[in-house]
């Protein structure tokens, strides 16, 4: 059975049921299932491109005829002696995948997945050394077959299986969109097996919304999950979505009243509350909600792994919480109750099962389509986030063309820098910049440190240090948020209070067949990001850290002081 929903609004029950009445005036369900276009805007060129998105509505039934297609290569796979895979990907079209490799149980003979989305030097060597490369698949995703990062990491897997002498292409699989140049590039690698996504086959569904192309699915059946449910799951999701149903009874419609409608009473932040097991979910619903409806202004910010209870007054707050069925089997209990006294509001959503994740990528795709249409946003765009990928360009140019950056400006409205040694005059900076912050607000921490793990609980330390003064906060992991809130940092409301992480490259990689390398490709990055944020006019710090790293993080961490 499908997974359930339950809304319990209090005081905000009318929002919501404006906002249903409003889909309902609008004949929003009807006119989506027609991908009406004109339902978020009226701009003749814009409707074309909304257009070519719709493919994700009818994407579980398009997918059938090519399930054999998926087990017969991970069957393949398998059967070649391949015990682990690394997924190279950036965004929406690959966190599906890491969704399934920390939820779907791997199967009898399936293989190890993981995602190996950053240009961090650290993380890159660890990802690509987890086992001998004989036993080691490469998956190559991209939509557009362009993407930066995938390209480097692309070429970084294949310089080295050239130099342990094996055939790279035996190693490979790629997932395109058809006509890319990752699809000149496959065939160049004489690549294992290659899926080119065609309009009515995923090509027309973009990248946050292709859980159930290729892109999710072929990765699924490598782990060794039963693919053919994860869709059956989904059709029923659709079934029960459909335009002949009823709003009070419409899973997806429901949802997207209570995101739509609560956001426009300037109650937009959204805590997802996830099962440990369910995390990876979390993840993929902040991804979809922040980039599809952060922009013009409007947004909904979703606040992952924040600790409960929430602060006792939380207006611009609301809950929602995705666990399993069996209420025995989850801690959530008292803290989810407990926010409901204190009249916060929730949507409870109950999964039987893993393969119920197969319907919770239709019920979300479709409800926030629909919440873009009562913020008045395309839900379908990304206008904001093609701001940093051209600054990161341009710093790349520079630094080819000086060997170095344009240097940051130091002081109070410029880079803050941080050794084991920093004095007083951190905590003190600081602590003037977090008073910039007012009420509706959230702090993001945004960091573009080497994964180890003493700098991520120096990271989740800053993290909670800035909770204590009272705001919604969020961590960012670069460059992958770039592909997925950063658009809503650019292009939502300012809201937000940002502080930059980065540091030196101690242990850097270099990109094959480029005269820069991952670490120098990753400061381009953050730079990038940070003055497309400075010329918004967004509030931020930029925080580098030198020397000993895990020393200079911890102090950084302690300069986080109480607020007065």
């Amino acid at each position: 059975m499908p997974s359930s929903q339950t809304l319990v609004l209090g005081r905000h029950d009318a929002a919501v049921r404006s906002a249903l009445a409003r889909l309902d005036a609008l004949h929003a369900i009807q006119r989506l299932w027609a991908c009406d276009a004109n339902l978020w805007t009226s701009d003749a060129s814009v409707q074309a491109r909304i257009r070519e998105r719709f493919g994700w509505l009818t994407i579980a039934t398009a997918m059938r005829p090519r399930l054999s297609d998926f087990t017969r290569v991970a069957q393949a796979c398998r059967l070649a002696g391949y015990t682990h895979a690394v997924l190279l990907g950036m965004g929406g079209s690959s966190l599906f995948a890491e969704v399934c490799s920390r939820l779907l149980s791997v199967g009898p003979g399936g293989l190890d997945l993981a995602v190996l989305d950053t240009t961090d030097p650290t993380a890159i060597r660890q990802y690509l050394r987890r086992v001998p490369l004989e036993r080691l698949l490469i998956i190559v995703s991209s939509k557009s077959g362009t993407t930066i990062e995938v390209t480097s990491l692309a070429r970084y897997a294949e310089a080295e299986f050239a130099a342990t002498r094996l055939p790279f292409g035996d190693h490979l699989i790629v997932i395109t969109d058809t006509g890319t140049p990752l699809e000149a590039q496959a065939a160049s690698w004489s690549a294992r097996a290659a899926f080119y996504l065609e309009d009515g086959g995923g090509r027309d569904v973009g990248g946050r919304f292709s859980a159930l192309t290729a892109f999710g699915l072929v990765p699924a059946a490598l782990l060794g999950a039963d693919v053919g449910r994860l869709l059956e799951r989904g059709e029923q999701m659709a079934r029960l979505c459909g335009a002949d149903v009823p709003l009070q009874s419409h899973p997806a419609a429901q949802l997207a009243a209570v995101l739509g409608g609560l956001a426009a009473q300037g109650c937009n932040k959204m805590t997802l509350v996830c099962e440990p097991e369910l995390a990876g979910i979390g993840a993929w619903i902040e991804q979809l909600v922040a980039e599809s409806t952060g922009k013009a202004g409007q947004g909904i910010v979703p606040i992952l792994d924040e600790a409960l209870p929430l602060p006792a007054s939380t207006p611009d707050r609301f809950i929602v919480s995705v666990r399993w069925t069996d209420a025995r089997r989850s801690a959530l209990e008292e803290p989810l109750r407990a926010a409901r006294q204190a009249g916060v509001p929730l949507v409870d959503i109950r999964l039987d099962d893993p393969y119920d994740l197969g319907g919770e990528v239709l019920r979300w795709a479709m409800a926030t389509s629909l919440a873009g249409c009562l913020l008045q946003v395309n839900p379908f765009d990304e206008p904001n986030v093609q701001e940093s990928k051209d600054r990161t360009a341009a710093l790349l140019t520079a630094w080819l063309s000086d060997g170095r950056f344009p240097d940051e400006p130091q002081g109070r409205d410029g880079t803050l820098v941080i050794d084991g040694a920093a004095g007083p005059e951190c905590a003190e900076r600081l602590s003037q910049f977090l008073r910039q912050a007012r009420a509706g607000d959230y702090i993001a921490l945004l960091s573009y440190l080497p994964r180890t793990d003493t700098l991520d609980r120096a990271l989740q330390e800053m993290r909670t240090r800035l909770a204590a003064h009272g705001y919604p906060t969020v961590i960012g992991i670069g460059p992958r948020y770039l592909h997925s809130t950063g658009q809503l940092f650019k292009g939502g409301a300012d809201q937000g209070v940002f502080l930059f992480v980065t540091a030196e490259s101690s242990d850097d990689l270099p990109i094959p067949g480029q005269r820069y390398t991952f670490g120098t490709l990753k400061q381009a990055q953050a730079l990038g990001d940070i003055g497309a944020m400075r010329q918004r006019g967004r509030r931020l710090l930029h925080l580098h850290l030198r020397g000993d790293l895990d020393r200079a993080a911890q102090r950084l961490a302690r300069s986080i002081a109480s607020p007065g």
